[in-house]
């Protein structure tokens, strides 16, 4: 794989640090009136939105006990003020103004089928929409868009048929296709799986902060997929195929642990507004949590969705190895802002037949 692989979609003429120019992406479909359409519009954004590429540098795994701050918040619906929700959760876990100021923003949402009728399989576009105006009320510069779908190589039916591309084209932000863009070669910072060195996404040096935004579901093969299993989305199709299943033949959870000590997220935001249960990730049912969870540790944002899941994270093998390594786990170091886990505890259906699902629940 070159390094300097130009995309197919969604980096029209990106240049990198040496100076390098991709090759212009694929038009959208244009309507037969000459208009603009949503797919060109939100193109058209990433072209005006690039920013010069930088060194995707991770650091060592932690070497003191870590703690954390982890937010929750109650969330009836997707018409209450998520925006205010999230800028509320950013001020509680102490991002300011001056942390903020310039920074330019890559949100990771998790995309995996089109399906605009199912919001429980996809994280929300309003949920993405606010993540967006709470960083930039902060100061930040630009805020990008960007996925990898697993199962579709057309990145923009997805974004189309989960709405996502409508609130994208409405608030003039970025997508980029990360199945299919510039990738680079970086070294595996974690070392659990025989991965070797990964290829990522070119978009994400380019940014000064990579967010994961995750949906909440219970998940037949890691038991849950929050934060941490949403990085699945920034490994490039063009190199790890679809859905992604070098990722898959490697093992999933170490995998998730490797994408996750290397990319190593800023920050995490979990839409549990409604999740999904039982036979995830694709195939559940919708699970009303009613919650908003986030905060700079995306292990300890994982651990705390469990823990309102109904599932023990410890019990979970991803989390359980990451915990003392990228991040902590037990609650006694995870300082909770917000609401208590426990008081907007709401258990998701596991599966007696599905292994991962087994005796991972966590006592009352």
């Amino acid at each position: 794989m070159n390094a300097d692989q130009t995309d197919h979609a969604g980096h029209a003429g990106q240049t990198d640090r040496a100076g390098q120019t991709g090759q212009t992406g694929q038009t959208g479909r244009c309507g037969q009136s000459g208009r603009i359409t949503r797919r060109q519009v939100v193109k058209l954004a990433a072209a005006a939105g690039l920013v010069a590429a930088g060194g995707l540098v991770a650091p060592a795994l932690l070497r003191e006990k870590p703690r954390a701050e982890v937010f929750v918040a109650k969330a009836a619906d997707y018409g209450v003020d998520i925006a205010g929700i999230l800028r509320r959760g950013l001020a509680e876990l102490g991002l300011t103004p001056q942390e903020m100021a310039g920074r330019r923003v890559l949100l990771k949402p998790n995309l995996v089928e089109p399906h605009a009728a199912a919001g429980h399989i996809n994280t929300h576009p309003l949920v993405v929409r606010a993540a967006a105006e709470a960083f930039l009320a902060l100061g930040a510069r630009s805020v990008v868009v960007a996925e990898g779908a697993g199962h579709r190589r057309d990145a923009y039916l997805v974004l189309e048929e989960s709405g996502l591309a409508d609130v994208l084209a409405q608030d003039r932000l970025p997508f980029f296709d990360l199945n299919s863009g510039p990738v680079q070669r970086v070294g595996n910072r974690g070392g659990w799986s025989r991965l070797g060195d990964l290829w990522l996404p070119q978009a994400l040096s380019q940014a000064d902060m990579v967010v994961s935004v995750a949906k909440m579901k219970t998940h037949h093969w890691a038991g849950a997929t929050l934060s941490m299993k949403n990085l699945f989305g920034v490994m490039p199709g063009v190199v790890y195929g679809w859905p992604k299943n070098v990722l898959h033949f490697a093992g999933i959870e170490p995998s998730i642990l490797d994408i996750n000590a290397t990319v190593r997220p800023d920050f995490a935001i979990v839409d549990g507004i409604v999740g999904m249960e039982g036979d995830g990730p694709i195939m559940g049912e919708p699970a009303a949590a009613g919650v908003l969870v986030m905060g700079r540790s995306a292990v300890a944002v994982d651990a705390t969705c469990c823990r309102v899941m109904g599932i023990d994270p410890g019990r979970l093998g991803y989390l359980r190895q990451a915990d003392g390594k990228l991040g902590t786990i037990e609650a006694s170091r995870i300082e909770q802002r917000g609401e208590a886990p426990a008081g907007v505890r709401r258990d998701f259906a596991l599966l007696d037949y599905v292994p991962a699902q087994q005796g991972i629940r966590l006592e009352r």
